[in-house]
């Protein structure tokens, strides 16, 4: 065990999938975001080409891996976080499968190829970056947080020039940002098709979104019913245990 771990890194299970990922506390570690994004995309199950845009330590290309045999590809701009999800993805023995490079999304599409892909995911930073500037925040955390290397603009710009004809796009982001994501989509051929609202419980504000869009696609945009994340029981709804846990027997 201790081989695969650095530092003050620990090994998490992500229980749903039977898989295990390195996390760190000072450097990184997934949230609830990746969990619904991962679970929401609609993915080709049998084959396909995927990439998962600001990959961070590699949570949503090991989940997906339990969604379908395409291959995934997880682009991270951060060495350290590089490393994390590469020797995640070798713990689980997924190396055929998930590939994890360095790279920066603005130029992405140039290195990969444009057009060549079916899906492609990203869970972005979703400040603006002025509001980075609070010293406490540490730099790799800054920069999964903020617009500093890459705003929604480029990400979307990105996405859908990976992206063939008719590929899916899924992002997850700030409700607030509804309309910036919406006009940045269509800028960009992707046209809206499923959003989902997030609750942390009835009767709160939605804190997240999710929204898939097809390039090239037709108007004809569905919202989903809403997802309350907790219970009045303050415990986790059954439908996101499932997410976390996977099916009660």
């Amino acid at each position: 065990m201790e081989q695969w771990l650095k530092e003050d890194e620990r090994l998490d299970y992500l229980l749903a999938e039977e898989l295990r990922i390195i996390q760190s506390p000072s450097v990184f570690s997934f949230s609830l975001d990746a969990v619904l994004l991962a679970k929401f995309v609609n993915v080709p199950y049998q084959r396909g080409k995927l990439v998962d845009l600001c990959a961070g330590n590699g949570a949503i290309p090991l989940f997906l891996s339990a969604r379908t045999k395409g291959h995934i590809t997880g682009v991270e701009l951060q060495d350290r976080l590089v490393d994390m999800a590469k020797r995640s993805v070798h713990y689980n023995k997924l190396e055929l499968q998930i590939e994890i490079m360095q790279g920066d999304v603005k130029t992405i599409a140039s290195v990969l190829g444009a057009e060549k892909y079916d899906v492609v995911t990203c869970n972005p930073p979703y400040f603006p970056a002025h509001e980075a500037s609070d010293k406490n925040l540490k730099e790799h955390v800054a920069i999964a947080r903020h617009e500093i290397h890459l705003t929604l603009d480029q990400m979307i710009y990105s996405a859908s020039k990976l992206l063939k004809q008719g590929g899916k796009a899924a992002f997850v982001h700030r409700p607030s940002r509804l309309l910036d994501i919406i006009t940045a989509m269509r800028a960009n051929r992707l046209e809206p098709k499923r959003i989902r609202f997030v609750y942390p419980k009835a009767g709160k504000e939605a804190n997240t979104l999710l929204i898939e869009g097809i390039k090239d696609g037709k108007p004809d945009l569905k919202v989903l019913p809403p997802l309350y994340v907790y219970g009045e029981d303050g415990e986790y709804t059954a439908e996101v245990r499932e997410m976390l846990y996977g099916k009660e027997q």
